[in-house]
């Protein structure tokens, strides 16, 4: 590896060991980033998803995607009405079909999933998330596990193919544990690496004899075509311009056949925009420069601006995030 990556591994790997382990254990896994309803984290799951239960799955995915963007205003309407009485008059509301509650106005698009639920698609029902929350019989966050016991029970059944995975820039295993709750972890050979030690430390404590290792994207310790797929996210933002160049050929040399990388600031941009920060970049890449760089090394890419892909698919819905895309690359033949 040449001089200046290795020093922008050394920088980069300074500026995560800043962190204590406790922060870097949690702090990607709370909030807008809770990889259960995460769209791009979502994404990434369906993904692999497809790849072992292959079609006949597209309506489930979609019914996930509702619930993500369900959970965030019913995460908004917890942080309003924390009195029961108040979610009460929310849930009369809903069966009502009433579009006003004390607690304020109900959005159409609520109103609609409440009227649909729960719901039999393929043999596996969804339960009311919304009427579970709302009459105090399930907590907010048991409910954004919703789909987790779903998927675990759909994989249950039947046999799947098995499918080696490598995911860079894994953190502290943080989408690799709701893998393991949705049942995913049991139908891939996983490896996850990070170039942070004490995030390599975590992902072992909370995940025993599970492959998490030490290292880097610019030089991946493995041959070529060593992993069916690989998954990841907000990686490539963070290196320099020639060092996401490097990171994207190690990437493409290692995968078989398919990448999903999610990106937080990716535009429709003619260039890259690179800013330094410290020992870092956040940088604003050109969606069709990415796209590219991924076509030079046999990788043919589909590029999906995650608000706009809400809209398409649901009909509403938005990110916190307006610069979030998730490419999704497949090797060409």
């Amino acid at each position: 590896m040449e001089d200046s990556l290795k020093a922008e591994t050394e920088k980069l790997a300074r500026s995560w060991s800043r962190h204590d382990a406790p922060f870097l254990r949690d702090y990607l896994v709370a909030d807008v980033e809770d990889p259960r309803v995460n769209v791009q984290s979502i994404l990434s799951r369906h993904f692999l998803l497809g790849v072992i239960l292959g079609d006949g799955i597209g309506e489930i995915l979609l019914e996930e995607l509702r619930l993500a963007v369900a959970m965030e205003w019913l995460a908004k309407l917890e942080k309003k009405s924390a009195d029961q009485n108040e979610r009460q008059a929310v849930l009369h509301a809903l069966r009502q079909g009433a579009d006003h509650s004390e607690a304020g106005p109900v959005p159409r698009f609520v109103l609609k999933t409440f009227a649909s639920l729960p719901r039999l698609i393929n043999g596996v029902t969804i339960l009311n998330y919304f009427e579970d929350y709302l009459s105090g019989s399930a907590t907010l966050d048991a409910c954004r596990g919703t789909f987790l016991k779903l998927w675990a029970g759909v994989l249950q059944s039947g046999e799947r193919p098995r499918i080696s995975v490598v995911e860079p820039a894994c953190g502290s295993a943080n989408d690799y544990r709701f893998l393991a709750a949705c049942g995913l972890a049991g139908h891939i050979d996983y490896t996850g690496f990070d170039l942070c030690e004490k995030n390599i430390t975590n992902a072992r404590t909370l995940f025993p004899g599970i492959r998490f290792e030490v290292g880097n994207a610019f030089e991946i310790k493995a041959t070529n075509g060593a992993f069916d797929f690989c998954f990841f996210h907000d990686l490539l933002e963070h290196l320099s311009l020639g060092g996401m160049e490097t990171a994207i050929a190690e990437i493409c040399r290692v995968t078989r056949h398919g990448i999903c990388a999610g990106f937080f600031q990716m535009d429709e941009i003619p260039d890259h925009i690179a800013r330094p920060v410290d020992d870092y970049h956040c940088n604003l890449l050109s969606m069709e420069k990415v796209m590219a760089s991924f076509a030079t090394h046999g990788f043919a890419a589909q590029a999906l601006h995650i608000n706009s892909y809400l809209h398409s698919r649901l009909g509403y819905g938005k990110t916190h995030n307006p610069f979030a895309y998730t490419l999704v690359a497949t090797r060409r033949s």
